[in-house]
């Protein structure tokens, strides 16, 4: 097991969400064999950017709060979930959106949620068709799968190793909402470059896994989406950003 995130060497979760720069590239989007709206699987080239690699704490989103007066999620403030150093979850989309809008003008640079095509190829960490962020090897069989999450609440970011491009929990802790509008048949005619999601929906669209599932650990394919004014307290985020000149 990795230290905890305050603990570890370099890292500050205090204010700005570390980044890890995302490598452009192709990559197999989706699955085949599971359900429907993974399907069918394809290629799909996506534009170098940078990801947080941890969600975002309790910690750093009560800085946006203090500082901008918005209202704070409904869990935040409770003992389960209220840890500097837990993923903040019951954040609505929109709540998620106006934390990246506060982080772009505090600090100058363009933040943002990332895409279900970039979520995914983040998750795969550099290698092609694995079925989760760590390899093939089931939850289950895990490390100390069957010890985690034992008080039903999220664990603090960062516990355990991250996968091939230092991202850590994805695919477990939280689900993580991404900027795309949700179309289970979305695959079908998607572009081959950068896609965006559907230009209009109900639901947006979420990927991760979550403590409060029984399987607590998702694929890299799975999708999951709620309508985006909903606080779930398995819903939280991570930060992407575009990369350019000034970046």
């Amino acid at each position: 097991m990795s230290q905890a995130p305050s603990q570890v060497k370099g890292i500050s979760l205090a204010f700005e969400p570390e980044r890890v720069a995302i490598p452009a590239g192709y990559f197999r989007m989706g699955s085949e064999g599971f359900y429907p709206h993974e399907s069918p699987a394809h290629r799909v080239w996506v534009d170098a950017w940078a990801l947080g690699r941890f969600t975002v704490t309790n910690q750093q989103y009560r800085r946006f709060l203090e500082a901008t007066g918005h209202p704070p999620p409904p869990f935040i403030d409770q003992d389960p979930f209220r840890h500097p150093d837990q993923p903040v979850v019951g954040v609505s989309w929109f709540d998620a959106l106006a934390y990246c809008e506060w982080l772009s003008a505090v600090t100058g640079r363009r933040y943002r949620l990332p895409t279900e095509a970039e979520w995914e190829h983040a998750a795969r960490g550099g290698v092609e068709g694995r079925l989760y962020s760590w390899g093939n090897t089931p939850p289950q069989a895990t490390p100390d799968y069957g010890r985690r999450w034992p008080d039903e609440r999220p664990e603090p970011v960062g516990l355990y190793p991250p996968n091939g491009y230092g991202l850590y929990n994805m695919g477990d802790n939280v689900h993580e909402w991404c900027a795309d509008w949700f179309a289970a048949d979305y695959y079908q005619n998607s572009p081959g470059r950068n896609p965006q999601g559907p230009a209009a929906g109900v639901r947006r669209a979420a990927r991760g896994g979550s403590w409060r599932h029984q399987i607590k650990a998702s694929r890299c394919a799975a999708r999951s989406a709620i309508p985006p004014h909903f606080h779930y307290s398995d819903f939280g985020f991570r930060v992407a950003m575009t990369l350019g000149p000034e970046t």
